[in-house]
């Protein structure tokens, strides 16, 4: 597995890449499910409506506990955890770094035509650079630009240096967001590649490791790392805007 996302075809001088042809897979599950669900609704809920109620909930009592700005910051959170969650536990279905595809110049065994889009940094990075421009961006509309401007520059020495590391610490927050879920999918992604790779020889034939159920175990850790990991970018990104959004 490649660092970088394997391109399938060019659109012009638009490269269109593995990692993004799963993200238009995502966007299509994710708009699917919103209207199957949406002509599904009952005030009896059961079964699927259940549970998604119950993460709904979950978030949204986790926003209100931190911050009275819920209804500006729980959209964020809760899109961010679906699009997250659903990315991440996509790449554990069969074919995804097994299906291969023949461009021109990719070699005899041609490159993956899915790969999960958070094991791409280019779309990690995008998620932390949306979270934390929409937190700056909040932050100047609820509390003003006086106030924003103030948590970075001050007359005083001592907040004016204690300043300067707020302003350092928001790179850092970009970094830290977009390489820890990058960091943790690419990981998961190498390992089941390796393991679904691997074989052992009995009685003269390599019999490949996937025929003796080995890889489920770290699939069944990939899932819980999977679901954590968008548990924790929502988190996160839940933490820096209410932080944001508050005066002091």
């Amino acid at each position: 597995m490649t660092l970088a996302p394997s391109v399938l075809f060019n659109i012009g001088s638009f490269p269109v890449t593995n990692t993004l042809l799963t993200t238009i897979v995502v966007d299509v599950i994710i708009i699917a499910l919103v209207i199957v669900f949406n002509k599904c609704l009952s005030l009896y809920p059961k079964g699927i409506q259940n549970f998604l109620e119950m993460v709904y909930e979950y978030f949204y009592n986790a926003t209100k506990e931190v911050s009275s700005k819920v209804e500006i910051i729980y959209p964020w959170v809760i899109t961010f955890f679906i699009f997250i969650v659903i990315s991440n536990v996509l790449g554990q279905f069969p074919g995804f770094e097994t299906i291969r595809f023949h461009a021109a110049g990719t070699g005899e065994e041609g490159v993956p035509l899915f790969r999960t889009a958070t094991s791409d940094l280019n779309v990690t990075l995008a998620f932390a650079v949306i979270s934390i421009v929409m937190c700056h961006f909040y932050s100047i509309r609820y509390t003003g630009i006086k106030s924003y401007i103030g948590r970075f520059l001050s007359l005083s020495p001592i907040f004016l240096f204690v300043g300067l590391l707020e302003f350092i610490g928001e790179f850092t927050k970009i970094i830290s967001l977009s390489c820890r879920l990058f960091g943790n999918l690419f990981a998961g992604e190498s390992v089941m590649g390796t393991i679904s790779s691997m074989s052992i020889k009995i009685l003269g034939i390599n019999i490949p490791l996937p025929f003796f159920g080995v890889p489920v175990p770290f699939m069944m850790l990939e899932l819980m790392v999977a679901v954590i990991q968008a548990i924790v970018f929502a988190m996160l990104t839940m933490a820096f805007m209410s932080i944001m959004l508050e005066k002091h």
